[in-house]
């Protein structure tokens, strides 16, 4: 089988659920977005996943975010096959190259600038916008 390509997958937002904000470096309150296991257990097998965040810029924020996923995987699939799948994870200092990323904070750059005006407006799929519309709130 050919050499699998990077994904490239944050940590806040995407895989933790991030519903109480920012606590501190290495503080995670929160567990893990609903089907987020589930879904890694799936994607180590297609790509080298590098998981990353804000955090990942000191030791203990990725060590954190280590031992959050860690439980969280043994928590879903077992203590056999969550570990398996942890050690295929990588979690690199910095934001890794990629063949894609899956951030909750990102605009797909399509070759148009959009407005400044448009960007400041960028909600996450965590936060409210108007039903009808499906424009932020």
């Amino acid at each position: 089988m050919a050499d699998k390509p990077v994904l490239g997958v944050d940590f806040d937002g995407v895989l933790h659920a991030y519903t109480s904000g920012y606590q501190g470096l290495d503080i995670i309150p929160d567990g893990p977005v609903p089907g987020a296991m589930a879904w890694l257990r799936e994607a180590v097998e297609e790509f080298h996943v590098h998981v990353y965040s804000a955090r990942s810029r000191a030791q203990g924020g990725r060590d954190a975010m280590k031992k959050a996923l860690l439980d969280w995987l043994i928590a879903e699939h077992g203590e056999v096959v969550g570990r398996i799948v942890h050690a295929l994870i990588h979690f690199p200092q910095y934001k890794p190259s990629a063949l894609v990323f899956l951030d909750d904070r990102a605009v797909t750059f399509t070759g148009t600038f959009p407005p400044p005006s448009e960007l400041r407006a960028f909600k996450t799929w965590q936060q409210p916008t108007d039903s009808e519309t499906n424009t932020p709130k």
